[in-house]
């Protein structure tokens, strides 16, 4: 089987050398990039299981590039910035990043948090990839919502993994717990805060009322449960 490979795009030769060892000795196949104009060139030619993307870049803005990642390219994208702030994690998370890692980093720790975003897309085999709920039909396959009248809304690969969860199990409580375990990523706080990024921006996608939505509801203490009634093909 082909070992997973790992895009590295940083700025910082030393980073770039750091990251790329540590996941070759973990058996990843690596590239890695100094310019989002190179990284950008090679999607054509080889598509990534997980991308490892600094947000400070010098040829173009990091979030609008995890953005274009997350809606275009479906990618995996984990976050390894120097930026620190609440405010900067909530807004990658908010544009489509996968996972969000503080530099300085401990090496192994991105390795763990790579090897924690292949776990779910190597995970047994899915029902499909298009799946059709009150009204809406889900496209796996190119990651867009659409309503009953053709109208198609893109979605993240981030947003992707957490909507298909709850179209796995329809009508029945996922924790917290159980979705930590399902999609990988460490406990905590910061886990805590990009699920509710995502849950809150796949209502906004789905039409919701913020304060009654009627399918992905919040069991408080407890988790979530999604109410409609899912058909897959």
């Amino acid at each position: 089987m082909t070992a997973p490979l790992v895009t590295i795009l940083d700025d910082e030769p030393e980073i770039r050398s750091i990251l790329t060892d540590v996941l070759r000795d973990a058996g990843f196949r690596t590239q890695s990039f100094a310019r989002a104009r190179e990284f950008e060139a090679s999607l054509k030619h080889a598509t990534p299981d997980v991308c490892l993307v600094d947000l400070s870049l010098p040829d173009t803005d990091g979030l609008a590039l995890v953005h274009r990642l997350a809606l275009e390219q479906g990618a995996s994208v984990i976050i390894i910035s120097g930026r620190a702030q609440v405010q900067d994690r909530v807004t990658g998370l908010e544009l489509g990043a996968d996972d969000y890692i503080t530099k300085p980093f401990d090496p192994t720790e991105v390795v763990a948090r790579v090897r924690a975003r292949l776990r779910d897309t190597r995970a047994a085999p899915r029902p499909g990839n298009t799946a059709r709920f009150n009204g809406w039909t889900a496209h796996f396959d190119r990651y867009t919502l659409q309503d009953d009248d053709g109208v198609e809304t893109p979605f993240s690969h981030a947003e992707a993994e957490v909507l298909r969860l709850f179209l796995e199990s329809p009508k029945r409580l996922i924790s917290r717990a159980q979705m930590q375990e399902s999609l990988g990523g460490a406990a905590g706080e910061s886990f805590d805060r990009a699920m509710d990024v995502r849950i809150s921006r796949l209502r906004t996608k789905l039409r919701e009322d913020p304060k009654n939505p009627r399918l992905i509801k919040t069991i408080y203490g407890a988790g979530y449960i999604f109410l409609g009634d899912v058909t897959w093909t």
